[in-house]
């Protein structure tokens, strides 16, 4: 299975973003191998509109099968559960922990945004 976690910084111990579109990066990990690499979100840090709808298929082109960040918009979650996506929405802590948590199934899918439309 393949995460993506958004990401202040560039490694498995760092926090947690709590923005989804406007995320500093994402760490990609592979649930099967361990394997993980950071992903760069820099072209939607500014973006006028539109972040979340695009760092969500970015997460799709990436292959994630889940998703866990701080806080996700009403567009960007209907985006990442029409792909399929499952979204969990967490208060802080590091990439480590949360993947602990999703390994222990002690985090709560998300049946929803949690944060309303910026536009």
């Amino acid at each position: 299975m393949k995460v993506m976690i958004s990401s202040m910084g560039g490694g498995l111990e760092s926090v947690i973003d709590t923005r989804f579109g406007r995320a500093h990066g994402f760490i990609r990990y592979d649930t099967d191998t361990g394997a993980w690499e950071r992903v760069d979100n820099k072209q939607n840090l500014n973006a006028a509109q539109g972040a979340g709808i695009q760092t969500a298929q970015t997460c799709i082109d990436a292959g994630a099968n889940v998703v866990i960040t701080g806080n996700c918009g009403p567009k960007a979650f209907t985006v990442l559960k029409a792909a399929g996506i499952a979204v969990y929405v967490v208060d802080g802590g590091s990439i480590k922990d949360a993947l602990d948590k999703l390994a222990a199934g002690t985090l709560t899918k998300s049946d929803g945004a949690n944060v309303d439309s910026h536009w």
